[in-house]
Order: structure tokens, then C-alpha cells, then sequence
């Protein structure tokens, strides 16, 4: 819109009234048109000449309408209209300036927004960065290596057997860190010494092994090229007196006897060896089956189940329900079928000699034969007179009371049954002096104590003294080997004497 359309549509809305209210117009003074003009030329902010330049508008506007409601005349108008145009060019001039200086504004802000986006590019490079290098670290310290398994010299020895080259050497800047891998330096050597010295002499255990098998080798053979001289050297042995090899074999059929026979077979083995007593000792039986015991033994000991073992429990499972436990009394058959009487597979045989005479052969006096019965945990002796009865044998009573009729202790008598007496049937009987000579110890059924209580009732005190000294004596003498066979000579040189 050009100055001329402008000033006149002015006009005519001065003319009008242009429907402005009375209350909004405000008096205009003299003082307004100086202050448009003074603040067109004044160099101050845009916006503030913007708001002076609005007010000069405003006041010149509202002058014009107060001469319009006054009825003045219209030539003072165009004064008015000619300041109301300045005012219009002024505010142009100074929309111009400030669009100038918005302009200038913002291509300071963009310039100034390169270096910012820049530095803030940097600074997410930065936090980037910060966090690759805080898991890497987290990462290095979770990390799991061997080196705290591998044990490691001391520092102390490894200053003073470390070689120069290893200890001046410097593998990082870090003190810690080098001594380090100065320490794990030098223990790959030793280990790497330590490794040929180990193939060294795993080569040379090779060897020895090798030279060790030969020599078993030729070792084993060596028995079966003895035997030939064995068997010639027998004659000599025996015009010699000599029983180095009998000995031999005994001694290796004496490893397989049960712990009873074999206490008995070190006494009497001892007896003759220590005191020259005129016995001779033979282990009988079959070697083969008592190996198999042995290790049917060895297999249960270590857990190992096996048949047999198996059927024992069973047995032991009937005889503990309570319909079997009322029989107690059992017939001596079906004890025989169930193994309670089972023998031990090697019995001791001792052949027993008239100590006053010079010839063993010519003064045998007696040969004993000792058992052992497995499931009853006792040790029978019989002689070869034992089936003429046990009037005629010559161990019934060899102590005071001791006809080896009955079990010696408790826990046989509970396991077979109190009936079972060893009369006639079995040419070996339960002795309890054979029970001590093999170590077997048991409690007596009542208390000594309470014996000598009884006896003390009925005797006197000196009487008293005198049976308790002749009742323990003999507990006391049966233990001893010695006793035990000059008893058994004793006998059967009367037995003799009588017949």
C-alpha cells in the first residue's frame, strides 16, 4: 500500500469516527510530536524505538480523533497525518533493524551451534569410551586364569636362585607386574628342567622295570628247577634231622588257618622251639578249598555279596520269625544240613611224645587233632580213641569240670540249642582248655563272685581261702601249654600202665 491510499483511508476513518469509543481516546499534547521525532534519530535498542515509535502512533491517532469529536477544523489534520506517516516509516525502518538484527542473531547461533554439536559429538565419544574401558576393566578382574594355582617360589628364593639374566630383564613398567613375570619366568624354567629330568627318569624306571620283569621271570622258574634238588635233599634232611622244607610248607599252610587254630599252632610251635618239647605239628587237609574260604572271606569283609552269602541271610531271616524262634530244640540232622557243624578245611594234628625217651618214633605216646567250627566260633579236639566212647578218652575231664559234653559258651548254646551235647556222635568235643589255648575267651555262665558267696555260707574262712586258691588254680594251669601236654602224657602213661 503506497503513502497516498494510506492518508487517505486515514482520513476518511478520522472523518467518520471510525467507530472508536470516547473512553479510549487519549489527549494528545505538543510534546508527542517532538518525542516522535526525537526518537526516530536516536540510536537506542530496536525494540525500545519500537515502543516509543507505537506510542507517538497512538498518541497522534488519538489527537485526531479528540479534533474529530471536537468539531476543529480539518486543516489541522493534515499535520497529524503527515506524523502519522513518519511514524509508519519509522516503524518500517525499525522492523527492518530488527529483522537485520534477528538475521545476524541467528547466523551468529548457527555459527556458534557448530563448535557446541561438535564438542558435544566429542563428549558422547568420551562416555563411549569411558564405557568400553570400564567393562574391559571389570572384564580383566573377573577374568579366572591359573595363575593362582600355580605355586610359586617365594620371593626370598627367588632373589637368590634366580640366574642375572632373568631377574635384570625389565617386562613392564609396573614394579609389581615385572617382578611378576620375573617369578613366572623363571618357574617355567624350573619346570621345563624338572620335565626332562622327569622323561630322564621315566626312561630309566623303564629300563629297571624291564630288567625287573627278566629277573622275576628268571626267578620263577628257579622253584620249578629246586624241586628235583628238594627231592634229592629229602633222604639227607631226613638222615640229618632236618625239616627245613616240611617247615616251609607248613608255615605256608599255617597263613590259611582261622585266627583259633592259628593262636594254637604258634603256642605249640613256640613250646617246642623255645623249650625243646617232644611234639611234632602237621597241618592236614585240603589247601585248595581252605584258599577258597579265604577268599569267599575276603569278598565279604569288603562288601562284596556273593551266593552263599546271600542264602545265610535267608537262613537268618527264618530264624528269626517268631514261629521259628519256639524251636529251639532242633534234631542233629537238620543242623548237619545246614552247615551249623561245618569244619574248618585244615585241622592241626599233634603227635605227642614221651619226653624220657631218646627215639621220638618208638615213644609216641598220643596224637591229638584239632577243628575248628566255623559257624559256632569253637575248637574241637579228638584223639583215635575218641570212638571207643568217653569213658575211654583220655581229655574227659583233663580239667576240672570239663567233660567237653556240652558247648563251652553262651552264644553257641543260644544259636543250636540247649540239647545238643557232643557224646557220640562227633569224634572231637569242645574242651574249654582248647578254647583258652586258642585264644577263645568267654565269661563263665555264673559269677565267681557269687560262688564264693555260697561256698563262703557253708565254710569257714580258712576253708574258704583253700577253695577259692584250688578253684581258680586250674583256670590258671590250662592256659598254659606246658601244663596241657605234661597232663596229657600223665594220662596216657597210666592208660598204658593200666592196660
Amino acid at each position: 500500500m503506497n503513502p497516498r491510499s494510506y492518508t487517505e483511508t486515514l482520513m476518511r476513518a478520522v472523518e467518520d469516527g471510525g467507530g472508536m469509543e470516547d473512553e479510549e481516546m487519549v489527549v494528545p499534547t505538543a510534546e508527542s510530536g517532538s518525542r516522535g521525532s526525537n526518537a526516530s534519530s536516536s540510536e537506542e535498542c530496536p525494540f525500545r524505538l519500537l515502543r516509543d515509535a507505537k506510542a507517538s502512533a497512538e498518541s497522534i491517532v488519538a489527537e485526531m480523533l479528540s479534533i474529530k469529536r471536537d468539531g476543529k477544523p480539518k486543516s489541522l489534520l493534515r499535520e497529524l497525518i503527515s506524523q502519522m506517516l513518519l511514524q509508519f516509516l519509522n516503524l518500517r525502518q525499525i522492523n527492518r533493524s530488527i529483522l537485520v538484527e534477528e538475521e545476524r542473531v541467528r547466523s551468529e547461533t548457527e555459527s556458534a551451534k557448530v563448535p557446541l554439536e561438535s564438542t558435544t559429538l566429542q563428549l558422547h565419544n568420551l562416555m563411549y569410551e569411558k564405557s568400553y574401558y570400564v567393562k574391559a576393566i571389570k572384564a580383566c578382574k573377573e577374568l579366572t586364569t591359573k595363575y593362582p594355582d600355580i605355586e610359586l617360589v617365594s620371593e626370598e628364593e627367588f632373589f637368590r636362585d634366580a640366574p642375572e639374566e632373568v631377574k635384570g630383564c625389565v617386562l613392564s613398567n609396573h614394579s609389581a607386574h615385572d617382578l611378576m613375570l620375573k617369578r613366572l619366568n623363571f618357574e617355567l624354567s624350573q619346570r621345563k628342567k624338572l620335565c626332562k629330568l622327569h622323561e630322564k627318569l621315566e626312561q630309566k624306571k623303564k629300563t629297571l622295570s624291564e630288567t625287573i620283569a627278566k629277573r622275576k621271570k628268571f626267578l620263577s622258574t628257579l622253584p620249578s628247577n629246586f624241586k628235583p634238588l628238594k627231592k634229592a635233599s629229602l633222604p639227607v634232611q631226613n638222615q640229618l634231622g632236618l625239616e627245613h622244607t616240611k617247615k616251609i610248607k607248613r608255615h605256608h599252610s599255617a597263613e590259611l588257618l582261622p585266627q583259633p587254630l592259628y593262636v594254637i599252632f604258634s603256642q605249640l610251635s613256640a613250646q617246642k622251639e623255645a623249650f625243646g618239647e617232644a611234639i611234632d605239628l602237621e597241618i592236614i587237609g585240603s589247601v585248595k578249598d581252605a584258599q577258597a574260604l579265604a577268599h569267599h572271606q575276603a569278598l565279604k569283609d569288603n562288601g562284596i555279596s556273593t551266593g552263599s552269602e546271600l542264602e545265610d541271610d535267608e537262613h537268618n531271616e527264618d530264624a528269626q520269625r517268631p514261629g521259628k524262634r519256639l524251636r529251639r530244640v532242633q534234631d542233629r540232622e537238620s543242623l548237619d544240613q545246614a552247615g551249623i557243624f561245618e569244619v574248618h578245611p585244615l585241622q592241626i594234628v599233634l603227635h605227642v611224645y614221651d619226653n624220657e625217651v631218646s627215639e621220638l618214633k618208638s615213644a609216641k605216646l598220643i596224637t591229638l587233632k584239632f577243628e575248628y567250627i566255623l559257624q559256632l566260633n569253637i575248637i574241637c579236639v579228638g584223639t583215635e580213641e575218641s570212638n571207643n566212647g568217653p569213658e575211654n578218652d583220655i581229655l574227659c575231664n583233663l580239667f576240672p569240670d570239663d567233660t567237653g559234653c556240652e558247648l563251652p559258651h553262651q552264644s553257641a548254646k543260644l544259636f543250636v540249642g540247649d540239647s545238643i551235647m557232643f557224646i557220640r556222635d562227633r569224634t572231637s568235643r569242645p574242651y574249654k582248655w582248647a578254647q583258652h589255648l586258642a585264644g577263645i575267651n568267654f565269661l563263665p555262665e555264673v559269677s565267681p563272685l557269687l560262688l564264693m558267696s555260697r561256698e563262703t555260707q557253708e565254710n569257714s574262712d580258712a576253708a574258704k581261702d583253700e577253695d577259692v586258691i584250688s578253684g581258680f588254680l586250674p583256670n590258671r594251669q590250662h592256659i598254659r601249654v606246658h601244663t596241657i601236654l605234661q597232663r596229657i602224657r600223665s594220662r596216657r602213661k597210666t592208660q598204658l600202665a593200666l592196660s
